[in-house]
């Protein structure tokens, strides 16, 4: 069986769907991963092949493009607010662009069935033009059936539709979900287990001892300029009396290492798998792939929220019950760190996480659908 393997070219689309691309792999079924070279995750795919389907396809010029055409859109969806129309504004130009090329590699390589994610539904349009099975499989906390549907209406997609002759897009012949059902309630789709995040060296000697005080781990990222939430969570330590923390903050920029004082250690590039289990808590930008690597080392998290869907999986993480969403405060952290039922709740998601079905187990399963 072939399989062509479609995400949209950003960092972070198509780490989530290399677990169940690698699980085809080693079951002996022959895979092409299609997206962007600039999304590339750290390591590249390994032993799978990989064609890249965005050479001219510039995500910053479309953004530009639709901050001018979609002004109040634009800026509703820098605060996490954009929605449907968020969704349309940019990824259905980006999806028109991979359609064409999506559609000439499904031509040339014959895949038997095509496994995209919900941002690149140009994956769903290649499929229905070839008359093969699409699978969707979720790489995030957004329903990727709704979040399909929203891009196959827009109106970049219908240019791309008819030009390829492509009347109708049905259904896909099954979706993966890799929320735990507690975190976002049921779904139309099979579970699979998320993989685990990042790629690094590692751990220093020593993050492997055990520390006096409790580790919190602060991520890159939540503003816009990398190293703000690093920037709020330095402030707020500073200022408070009894805080009694150690920060550990990745990859920090040289700025804020000048700012460092007593209980804050610099960490480089280390696998967020090897890093979780060593802290109390973990502070990022409430990325989708962040909340679920928290999440499945069971632990209490602050989830900024912010642009796209960062507000939505700050929201869901509050309402968990497994973590914080919102700015990072003396008083969060102190929840973080010292409420025991946020540390009870995440610890239960973890063990929801831990149940799921794995990757490998899922692929006889979508086999049979070629």
């Amino acid at each position: 069986m072939r399989v062509l393997v479609v995400a949209a070219p950003l960092a972070g689309h198509l780490t989530p769907l290399l677990p169940f691309a690698h699980a085809l792999w080693d079951s002996g079924h022959e895979v092409l991963v299609a997206c962007g070279g600039e999304a590339l995750p750290a390591g590249g795919t390994g032993a799978l092949p990989f064609i890249d389907v965005a050479r001219n396809l510039r995500i910053g010029r479309l953004a530009a493009r639709s901050l001018v055409a979609h002004p109040v859109t634009a800026r509703a969806e820098l605060a996490g607010r954009g929605g449907d129309a968020g969704v349309r504004s940019l990824f259905g130009p980006v999806n028109e662009e991979l359609t064409d090329a999506l559609v000439t590699v499904a031509e040339q390589w014959r895949p038997d069935i095509v496994l995209h994610e919900p941002l690149a539904a140009g994956g769903a349009v290649a499929a229905a033009r070839h008359d093969v099975p699409a699978v969707l499989h979720e790489n995030g906390l957004l329903d990727g059936l709704a979040t399909t549907r929203v891009l196959l209406d827009s109106r970049p997609l219908q240019r791309a539709r008819a030009r390829h002759g492509v009347r109708g897009v049905p259904p896909p012949a099954m979706a993966l979900t890799i929320t735990p059902q507690s975190l976002a309630g049921p779904r139309d789709a099979l579970a699979v287990r998320p993989g685990r995040a990042g790629a690094g060296g590692p751990l220093p000697g020593w993050l492997r001892a055990p520390s006096v005080r409790p580790r919190v781990l602060v991520l890159r990222g939540g503003g816009p300029m990398r190293g703000d939430l690093q920037a709020s969570a330095l402030r707020v330590v500073a200022a408070a009396d009894d805080l009694d923390c150690e920060l550990v903050l990745v990859r920090p920029p040289a700025r804020l290492l000048r700012r460092g004082g007593r209980g804050v250690r610099p960490v480089g590039r280390v696998a967020l798998s090897e890093l979780l289990p060593a802290c109390a808590a973990v502070l990022h930008g409430g990325s989708s792939g962040h909340v679920l690597a928290a999440l499945g080392a069971g632990l209490p998290q602050l989830a900024l929220p912010g642009p796209g869907d960062r507000r939505y999986n700050a929201e869901l993480v509050d309402a968990r019950g497994a973590g914080i969403g919102g700015a990072v405060t003396e008083d969060a952290l102190r929840r973080l760190l010292h409420d025991g039922e946020i540390a009870a709740a995440a610890r239960e998601v973890r063990a929801e996480i831990a149940a799921m079905p794995s990757p490998q187990s899922r692929v006889d399963i979508v086999a049979a659908l070629a």
